[in-house]
C-alpha cells in the first residue's frame, strides 16, 4: 500500500481525500513543490521550503504557526519510512486553500498533501540520449507574480506536452508574451556558448526552479560565467550546448533543436558539480 500525508494523517493513496468543494480541485486555487529524496533523505530542503513560503505569501493562504522546514522535513521522512523509501525517490507537496465558496474564497487557512514514489536511480544521472526539442506555438504563458510558482493551473504545460507527444519530441519549449523562450514544459533552460551559460531571468515568466537556482550557484563557484537573459530561437541555433534541468532530474542534455546538433561537454560537467554537492554521490563518466 502506498500512503500519503494529508495534514497530519497518514491516507491510502489509492481512496478518496478530498471533498468536491476542494479549492485546489473545483478552482485550482494553489501551487505545489517537487522535492527529489536522494540516500532516503529530501535534498536542497531550505530552498524548496523558502519557495513554499514564498508562494503562500503571494497565493494569500495563512501559514500556521507551527509550520516551519523542520516540521515539513519531518513529515516527509515519516512519509518516506512508511511507503519504504530508504534510497531514490521523489515528493511533491501539494498547497491549496482550505474551505470551499465560489471564486471569493471563505477562509484563506492551509491544506496540503505531501506524496511520496520511489525513483530507481539514488542521484543525478545524465541521459544517454539527447532531447529533441522544438518550439510550442499554440499558448504563451503570461508574466506575473504567480509566473515563478509551479500554479495547479497546468494547461499551459498540460498542451505543451500533448504538442511533444504529437510531435513525437522529448520536450516542447515555452515562450513568453514578448516570444521569448522562457522554459520548457516542466524544466528550466540554460544554453551554452563559448563557456557561458545563459539562462531566462526570473522576470521573463519562468518557473523559479530550485535547480535553476543550485546550477546557477555551482557555477559561478566554478568560475563559470552565468547571464540572465531573454533567448530566441537564433540563440538556440547559435548556442554550443542547451541543457534542461529540474528538481528530479537535475541536468538533462538537449541533442536537437530543429536542424541543429549540440555537444553535452558541459551538461555532464555541471551534473558532476551537482552530485559532488551532496553526499558521496558518483562521479559522472
Amino acid at each position: 500500500m502506498n500512503y500519503i500525508y494529508h495534514n497530519g494523517e497518514f491516507l491510502d493513496k489509492s481512496k478518496p481525500c478530498i471533498s468536491a468543494d476542494n479549492r485546489g480541485f473545483r478552482f485550482g486555487d494553489g501551487f505545489f513543490e517537487s522535492i527529489r529524496i536522494i540516500n532516503g533523505e529530501p535534498v536542497f530542503l531550505e530552498n524548496h521550503f523558502n519557495r513554499i513560503m514564498d508562494g503562500l505569501k503571494v497565493y494569500k493562504i495563512d501559514t500556521p504557526e507551527k509550520f516551519s522546514k523542520e516540521l515539513l522535513k519531518s513529515e516527509i521522512l515519516l512519509l518516506l519510512d512508511k511507503n519504504g523509501i530508504s534510497q531514490g525517490g521523489r515528493v511533491r507537496v501539494t498547497l491549496t486553500r482550505k474551505g470551499s465558496g465560489f471564486y471569493a474564497p471563505e477562509t484563506n487557512n492551509l491544506d496540503y498533501i505531501i506524496e511520496a514514489d520511489t525513483k530507481p536511480d539514488n542521484y543525478f544521472v545524465i541521459n544517454n540520449t539527447g532531447k529533441i526539442v522544438d518550439l510550442f506555438p499554440d499558448l504563451k504563458k503570461q508574466i506575473n507574480s504567480f509566473s515563478i510558482f509551479k500554479t495547479l493551473n497546468c494547461q499551459l504545460y498540460i498542451h505543451a506536452s500533448l504538442f511533444a507527444k504529437e510531435k513525437m519530441i522529448d520536450e516542447a519549449l515555452i515562450q513568453n508574451e514578448k516570444f521569448g523562450i522562457i522554459e520548457s514544459a516542466v524544466s528550466n533552460i540554460f544554453l551554452v556558448s563559448n563557456g557561458v551559460l545563459y539562462t531566462p531571468g526570473l522576470a521573463e515568466g519562468c518557473v523559479g526552479g530550485t535547480m535553476r537556482m543550485n546550477i546557477i550557484n555551482l557555477a559561478i563557484e566554478n568560475s563559470i560565467k552565468v547571464y540572465e537573459c531573454n533567448l530566441t530561437p537564433q540563440n538556440l541555433l547559435a548556442a554550443d550546448e542547451i541543457f534542461l534541468t529540474n528538481a528530479i532530474n537535475g541536468v538533462q542534455w538537449v541533442g536537437s533543436y530543429r536542424t541543429k546538433r549540440y555537444f553535452n561537454n558541459t551538461s555532464k560537467k555541471i551534473l558532476d558539480m551537482l552530485n559532488k554537492s551532496i553526499a558521496n554521490p558518483p562521479i559522472v563518466a
